[in-house]
């Protein structure tokens, strides 16, 4: 059975805007935590590093 993770930033939020996370065979799982059935984007886990990377400021010039 696949696990799902809450992002720890959607705990005190208010919005309910949340999103979870999956380790699946093919990447990592995106989904609405509000419309699970709606489906999921799946990403290679460089997509996730490469998001981290402009979060951090590694990308600017």
């Amino acid at each position: 059975m696949t696990q799902w993770r809450k992002s720890s930033r959607s705990e005190g939020g208010t919005s309910g805007e949340c999103i979870e996370l999956a380790t699946l065979d093919e990447g990592i799982g995106i989904r609405d935590s509000k419309a699970p059935a709606a489906g999921r984007l799946t990403v290679n886990p460089e997509v996730l590093a490469g998001v981290a990377r402009v979060k951090a400021g590694q990308l600017d010039k």
